[in-house]
């Protein structure tokens, strides 16, 4: 159901008084703070237990606004916000004035994106500033796609919860670096790399350790209660049957090739052949396996094209370093 005005109007007063505020944007929940107030900013660390080495991302209100909070813009990172934002697009600039040392952890460079909701972007216009916002939920875990997962997970620690509905992206955004002339991806998301590269009319490397720190790239990140393993699709199946025969309660990330299939789990998500629908469900999944009592959650990588690359990335960051058995 859309924020009322009078809720957006409230939202807005929060922030001003350097409390919290949960938003919606397109990808998942934000837990927002003024992004010029440093001991605001400095409480989105405490209550999410955040390292604060670990950059925010500032949410403004539109590509005119870009030049207010980041200097030095190359012609490549002007086009690429003039084209893809709004949207899920996150762009790693040189660090304006206007943003405190304590929202870039430390860095010259700030990650600024504009949000592809109403919602926020009504805030963000009530509100006349910029946002820092990562996901509103405790540090690593599973990031939050609607108000309620807000509200079970951080409780009375947000000072407001603005309910947008779902989020119809339902991961987070792309990062690219665009300090350079030549752009690169640092954290694949809801932009996806052919997107990037028919605006820019040139390949673009998607980078595995970068020298830039950026949100999402710790080594346990998203991460359910359950361990997550990660098998070969054909092998899904096997794997769960196995684990649940030696004890374990079982989930079970069921391919879409294998639907239907009969699996003796504790518990069973049949993905969905559509990489958007899998995308905007796979938080939702995950939180759905926990509550329903699964100590291990099975699952395969899609393919590694188009939303299957975020999808990827995200789950590789839920298994951690012991993806795979």
């Amino acid at each position: 159901m859309p924020a009322r005005t009078s809720d957006i109007e409230k939202a807005a007063r929060v922030l001003r008084a350097g409390r919290l505020v949960a938003l919606p944007t397109e990808t998942v929940y934000g837990l927002g703070a003024n992004a010029e107030d440093p001991v605001a900013v400095a409480r989105i660390f405490q209550v999410k237990g955040r390292p604060p080495s670990h950059p925010l991302i500032v949410h403004i209100g539109g590509a005119e606004h870009l030049d207010d909070w980041v200097k030095d813009v190359p012609a490549t990172a002007r086009l690429l916000a003039e084209r893809l934002w709004p949207g899920p697009l996150t762009l790693v600039l040189r660090r304006g004035r206007r943003v405190p040392l304590e929202a870039t952890g430390g860095l010259e460079t700030v990650a600024v994106r504009v949000p592809d909701h109403p919602v926020a972007l009504a805030l963000l216009s009530t509100f006349g500033g910029g946002v820092t916002a990562p996901s509103a939920n405790r540090f690593g875990s599973v990031s939050p796609t609607t108000a309620d997962h807000v509200r079970a997970e951080l409780g009375e620690a947000v000072d407001f919860v603005l309910d947008g509905g779902p989020c119809s992206v339902g991961v987070e955004s792309t990062i690219v670096d665009a300090t350079g002339e030549i752009p690169s991806i640092l954290r694949p998301g809801g932009v996806t790399r052919e997107d990037l590269e028919a605006v820019l009319g040139c390949p673009l490397a998607v980078l595995s350790t970068s020298r830039v720190r950026v949100p999402g790239q710790h080594p346990s990140h998203y991460a359910p209660r359950a361990r997550v393993v990660l098998v070969e699709p054909e092998q899904v199946v096997a794997k769960a049957e196995l684990a649940q025969e030696l004890g374990q309660q079982v989930g079970v990330f069921l391919p879409p090739a294998f639907a239907g299939a009969p699996v003796k789990a504790h518990a069973v998500v049949t993905v969905p052949a559509s990489p958007a629908a899998y995308a905007r469900g796979l938080y939702g999944f995950l939180r759905e396996l926990d509550q329903q009592g699964c100590d291990l959650i099975v699952a395969s990588l899609p393919v590694e094209e188009g939303l299957g690359l975020a999808i990827a990335n995200r789950l590789r960051r839920a298994a951690g370093p012991r993806a795979s058995a």
